[in-house]
């Protein structure tokens, strides 16, 4: 395969690559650790590899078309490939074409009204119950972990995550809080209990508003926390802080203005916001084919300077910014290995092919964070310039005054 042959001579310097092709013949390409080998199993694979890399080889690799005959998993042949593209977009001959088409097509990709928005949302987060609590942790944090260091197994570091966000709202008892995007319900439980604040979490999936809303019974404490089904554009009450973890990802970039404007519409003259998502180190892009067709469709990480311009457009205030650059890779390794712990389980459920499908995810996803330009923000914004305490001190002071987690997690609430 000439053109397929010719782009990995020119790309592949770090680590080894050997490939089967489909007639037999054999490819080795760079040279070093890590070596890894593959197969393809057909020619209709290579062409498609040529013209649609980003989209081809995951195809490929969950309809098995594409196999690692040796050197490790899929995750290590994602590695070879994003350790010598590091941040670039542009793969395969045609690379700079498909990258500038996707840049021009990506806002019609990105619209999500409220209809488009709970379609894409029952899309990944209502897929069945029993799948997320074998790979996730006790408490079902589906959003970035954080990690003192990398020895912190994951149930602690989603705990910390949790305790990390709540000392940056700056709580009080009865300061009224909303959770845009409220998942399963945690960190809203954590909230409340550990400052007595009255939280109301607003989210799109059928699934996570029926677990959370039980969370909340049986923790004893409904009366002060609730969860709805509803779009944040349809929200219309004031609250003193709101906070959004692992949701702005789905609120598309043609809808970031509207998004800071809700916001500060929501907030009282006081009050502080704190928005975690996913972002890129590398500028704006697009998303990737695959990750868009078959994992989040309508979703985007941003780059900052996409993101600050809305706020300040909002009429909002900056007052903290963190970044946190390898905890979603430590994260989605922790995931990928629970993942293929429980792999004959998860196959019970779906098949053989999904489970490709969510391998190749969650290893594409944690080489992004280490090699491909992806990070995770932590941007907190007020209406007012003194909101805010004048230093950061107050964030460890916080830390350390706050429990780790006192929320009982859900499988300890199942057991009851």
């Amino acid at each position: 395969m000439f053109v397929l042959d010719r782009f990995l001579k020119s790309l592949i310097r770090t680590g080894t690559l050997s490939i089967t092709y489909a007639d037999g013949t054999t490819g080795c390409y760079g040279a070093g650790e890590p070596h890894v080998a593959l197969r393809i199993h057909d020619k209709a694979t290579q062409w498609r590899l040529v013209f649609h890399p980003e989209l081809a080889v995951g195809e490929a690799f969950m309809d098995g078309r594409i196999t690692v005959e040796s050197g490790g998993d899929v995750f290590d042949m994602l590695a070879v490939f994003m350790r010598n593209l590091g941040w670039s977009s542009e793969q395969g001959p045609l690379g700079a074409i498909t990258a500038k088409l996707r840049w021009l097509l990506r806002r019609l990709q990105q619209y999500n009204p409220a209809g488009t928005s709970r379609q894409n949302v029952a899309h990944h987060y209502d897929l069945k119950d029993e799948l997320f609590d074998l790979f996730l942790d006790q408490d079902r944090q589906y959003s970035c972990a954080y990690f003192p260091d990398l020895d912190t197994e994951l149930d602690e570091a989603q705990a910390q995550k949790k305790r990390h966000i709540a000392a940056k709202l700056l709580l009080k008892p009865g300061v009224k809080v909303l959770d845009i995007g409220s998942g399963w319900g945690g960190l809203g439980l954590y909230i409340s209990q550990v400052s007595r604040a009255d939280v109301t979490g607003i989210t799109l999936s059928q699934e996570q508003h029926r677990v959370s809303n039980q969370r909340a019974q049986g923790a004893g404490i409904a009366d002060r926390v609730r969860f709805e089904m509803r779009d944040y554009r349809q929200e219309s009450r004031r609250y003193d802080r709101v906070v959004s973890v692992g949701m702005f990802e789905h609120v598309g970039v043609n809808h970031y203005d509207a998004y800071f404007r809700k916001v500060a519409e929501l907030l009282t003259d006081d009050g502080v916001a704190l928005i975690h998502s996913i972002g890129r180190s590398d500028g704006p892009g697009a998303t990737n084919p695959w990750i868009r067709k078959y994992i989040f469709p309508g979703g985007y990480s941003p780059a900052l300077s996409e993101v600050l311009p809305a706020i300040e457009r909002a009429g909002l205030v900056v007052t903290d910014v963190e970044i946190l650059r390898l905890h979603y890779a430590e994260t989605l390794k922790h995931w990928r290995q629970r993942f293929n712990q429980n792999r004959d389980r998860i196959r019970a459920l779906y098949d053989e092919r999904f489970c490709r499908m969510w391998d190749f995810y969650l290893a594409a996803s944690e080489g992004a964070f280490r090699w491909g330009g992806h990070m995770v923000f932590q941007v907190q914004v007020a209406k007012a310039v003194e909101t805010v305490p004048m230093t950061r001190d107050y964030i460890g002071e916080a830390e350390r005054r706050l429990p780790l987690d006192l929320a009982p997690t859900r499988r300890q609430e199942a057991a009851e």
